[in-house]
């Protein structure tokens, strides 16, 4: 049996989906989703445009699809984001 030999030319592998600024990344991604789910339910039709408005009563939303779930799973462990149930999560307050 002959061993493979490892060329210089091969492909680097994709950078760890766990490092810091990866995690910074898919928390920004997360807060401008929530961000967006909140404004798009406070401008729902059925407010008037004279009265002063609701807030939204969302608090947890499903994270973007474009990153692994041990990303999400490691925000959790950091104290970032709390995993609400069904595939939700909430912004953990400060």
């Amino acid at each position: 049996m002959e061993n493979p030999v490892i060329s210089d030319t091969e492909p680097s592998s994709p950078p760890d989906p766990l490092s810091p600024p990866e995690l910074k990344k898919a928390l920004k991604a997360f807060k401008k989703r929530l961000k967006l789910t909140r404004m798009d339910d406070e401008s729902s039709l059925g407010v008037g445009p004279m009265s002063s408005g609701r807030s939204s009563g969302i608090v947890a939303v499903a994270p973007p699809s474009q990153y692994a779930q041990a990303v999400w799973d490691e925000l959790v462990r950091l104290g970032k984001l709390r995993y609400s149930g069904h595939g939700l999560y909430e912004l953990i307050k400060l």
